[in-house]
């Protein structure tokens, strides 16, 4: 089930995130980049700061456990979308993809943009997003390859 993210969610969001950059991005990236992607240290408040500017929703596996979330800045920016690694292979990102696009729609988007990583091209490759540029961007004294990549929302339902 999808729903909206609330406030209680932040440190299973955090958590999620996390295991998703340091498990499941670890094969594309070096140990050094997904410490610096995702350090030990992530501030819960800040985090939370976010959802004052943005939408997200989570995916909750059973028993109420969280499996992912997606976030939408403005009506066209996908942001952050994270499957813990453990809900991986479960349509957990398409079904948070789709309620992210209903949600531009929703806000008269004609696109979504997002930059996607090295372990999440494919992923959005298959679910009709484009290459625009390969570019290389710097966190945490650590340089990373990501791809600006885009989707049309007209004419899809």
């Amino acid at each position: 089930m999808v729903r909206r993210l609330r406030q209680a969610d932040i440190p299973a969001v955090i958590e999620i995130f996390r295991a998703s950059v340091r498990i499941t991005a670890r094969r594309d990236y070096t140990h050094e980049q997904v410490m610096a992607w995702a350090p030990d240290h992530i501030d819960p408040a800040a985090w939370a700061k976010r959802y004052d500017t943005r939408q997200g929703w989570v995916a909750e596996a059973a028993g109420s456990q969280l499996a992912g979330f997606i976030e939408l800045e403005g009506a066209s920016h996908l942001d952050m979308l994270y499957v813990h690694p453990a809900q991986q292979r479960r349509g957990v990102a398409s079904a948070l993809l789709q309620q992210l696009e209903s949600a531009a729609r929703e806000l008269g988007a004609q696109r979504l943009h997002t930059e996607a990583s090295l372990t999440a091209r494919s992923f959005f490759e298959r679910r009709g997003f484009l290459l625009l540029a390969e570019q290389t961007v710097a966190l945490r004294g650590q340089s990373f390859v990501n791809f600006r990549m885009a989707k049309s929302l007209v004419g899809q339902a």
